[in-house]
């Protein structure tokens, strides 16, 4: 996938994003930065800078963001328009995150549309650095394997079942937890003894989101025709009666996201 288009697809699904996530975490994580004077935020697969923009104005004044991407193209963007607070921007895989959270160390760990893609092993270690440093987790808009249409398709449960089975392979970060990795994180922060809280965060999308269904649409059919390449010309067809009715409006699809919570022990 090239930059260009990643940061197309980025662009649509940002409105709605911002529109989805889960306004009382938001609040909740509001209230526990309000007696810190300065605060420092690590941002994990950056992208354009999403995470930022909806974060910042409900954080405190003062803050120092690092940016971490592995798309150079992307960091670049996120960082021409960082400006009214610190930060710095980390060209780096992913799996090498813990190596950019010493210094300085961070208050808040965060990231968007990331968690369905990283291992059981990634886990752990965001676990285990946000633990030793006593800091808080926000994860957002993980994707969790739901898939609700208006009006049901033959073919509805045979591309989700594929697209889920799909999420689960390696994207560079070990096997992916695809649409349990929410529910695992939360029980490896209880396990540390943080609070958490997780809220479901999930598109609604129609006629007026028809670019951003359409691009999402593509996706489950490109990676169903991976996962079970008998079916694609089946897939392909569903595709194509999906995106018709979507643009034409006759149809509206719900797409299930979990937003996650974590806060050390003394946390309210």
């Amino acid at each position: 996938m090239s930059g260009h288009f990643q940061a197309d697809w980025l662009a649509l699904r940002e409105p709605v994003d911002h529109q989805a996530r889960s306004k009382a975490l938001g609040q909740r994580l509001q209230a526990w930065c309000r007696p810190r004077r300065r605060l420092y935020v690590l941002d994990l697969g950056t992208g354009t800078g999403s995470n930022r923009r909806f974060l910042a104005p409900l954080l405190p004044a003062d803050q120092h963001w690092t940016l971490v991407d592995h798309d150079p193209a992307l960091l670049a963007l996120a960082t021409a328009e960082a400006g009214g607070h610190e930060w710095r921007g980390i060209h780096a895989d992913l799996s090498e995150w813990h190596r950019f959270a010493a210094h300085p160390s961070p208050d808040l760990v965060t990231a968007s549309a990331l968690l369905d893609l990283v291992s059981a092993d990634w886990l752990d270690s965001l676990v285990a650095a946000c633990r030793e440093r006593r800091a808080a987790a926000l994860m957002v808009l993980s994707y969790d394997g739901q898939v609700e249409w208006s009006s049901p398709d033959p073919l509805d449960d045979a591309v989700l079942a594929a697209v889920n089975a799909h999420q689960q392979r390696d994207k560079g970060i070990g096997a992916a937890l695809g649409p349990a990795a929410s529910s695992q994180l939360a029980a490896r922060f209880r396990d540390a003894g943080y609070h958490v809280w997780v809220e479901s965060s999930p598109w609604d999308l129609g006629r007026e989101n028809a670019g951003l269904a359409q691009a999402l649409v593509e996706g489950w059919v490109a990676a169903a025709c991976e996962q079970r390449p008998v079916g694609c010309s089946e897939f392909r067809a569903w595709g194509g009666r999906r995106c018709a009715d979507l643009a034409a409006g006759r149809i509206r699809v719900r797409v299930g996201h979990q937003d996650l919570l974590a806060l050390p022990g003394s946390g309210r």
